[in-house]
């Protein structure tokens, strides 16, 4: 079964950095989690590394001045890797494209900035990408008519952004990937870079590369995932052979609870139906 813990203390000293999942687990979209942000704190007054690592569809530039906004201590992490950086990447091997785009405009411009990718209407598109959904009041079903048309051409999707839902203020709000997922399901073709996938771990390693210098050991850092995703955080630490911390409030609210209390075996139920493994679970980060 996985470990409850009630403090990020109890395991600290067997790490040399975290790699913390930042929506629903430091922030709520809209407001820092204050015990968290402790948490990562004494991490780093402690000697330990933090690199947040996050799927916001967007460049890191702009990042740390939200953070700031939100009330996350600048003391709280080390550096920062987004899926829109690990995702440039494969857009920029694509221009000029034509590309259609989703998305909105003012929230996601810095993606696409300086790609020279074109863009274009879906019957004339070279492929199609998406940051997230045109508007938070609409649904997966909104978009089938563009997947249909999509497979019939059998167009490549590049997906910004792997996550199916995140936290923002007091509701959840539809993301990216549950439209990558419902393309996938009828059989297109998706290329995401954010978490689960290696990309984006890979900035991360070499963040704290940066910052560690060159390894005193074959071994190299011992590594933590925080996350509140279990087909992102969770099976991306998996994947990447990392343990992994379990935030199991976050986007799951109280469905995890029994008597007020984090319930062992809903966790272990939860990780078990996406068939992946956390190391250590707590409610929030503290």
């Amino acid at each position: 079964m996985t470990k409850l813990i009630a403090s990020i203390d109890e395991i600290a000293d067997r790490y040399d950095a975290v790699f913390c999942d930042v929506w629903g687990v430091v922030h709520n979209g809209r407001q820092a989690y204050p015990a968290a942000c402790a948490a990562l704190q004494r991490l780093r007054n402690a000697g330990k590394h933090v690199i947040l690592i996050t799927n916001v569809p967007k460049p890191r530039g702009p990042i740390p001045s939200q953070l700031d906004r939100a009330g996350v201590p600048r003391d709280a992490w080390d550096a920062i890797v987004t899926s829109g950086d690990a995702i440039r990447e494969e857009l920029a091997a694509r221009a000029p494209g034509p590309m259609f785009k989703i998305g909105p405009d003012d929230y996601d411009r810095s993606l696409w900035e300086g790609l020279g990718l074109a863009l274009a209407p879906l019957s004339d598109a070279a492929f199609f990408a998406i940051s997230g959904l045109n508007r938070d009041d609409e649904t997966p079903a909104d978009y089938a008519d563009i997947l249909s048309e999509a497979k019939a051409r059998n167009l490549d999707f590049i997906c910004a952004n792997p996550d199916i839902v995140v936290q923002h203020g007091n509701r959840m709000i539809w993301c990216a990937g549950a439209i990558a997922r419902d393309y996938e399901a009828i059989g297109g073709n998706v290329i995401m870079a954010g978490k689960p996938f290696a990309p984006i771990y890979d900035l991360a390693r070499k963040e704290l590369a940066s910052l560690l210098g060159p390894p005193a050991d074959q071994e190299g850092p011992r590594i933590l995932c925080i996350g509140d995703g279990v087909v992102t955080d969770i099976a991306g630490a998996n994947a990447q052979g990392l343990d992994s911390l379990f935030i199991a409030a976050g986007i799951h609210g109280e469905a995890l609870w029994t008597n007020g209390k984090l319930d062992p075996a809903k966790v272990d139920a939860a990780l078990a139906a996406e068939n992946v493994r956390a190391t250590y679970a707590m409610a929030a980060l503290a």
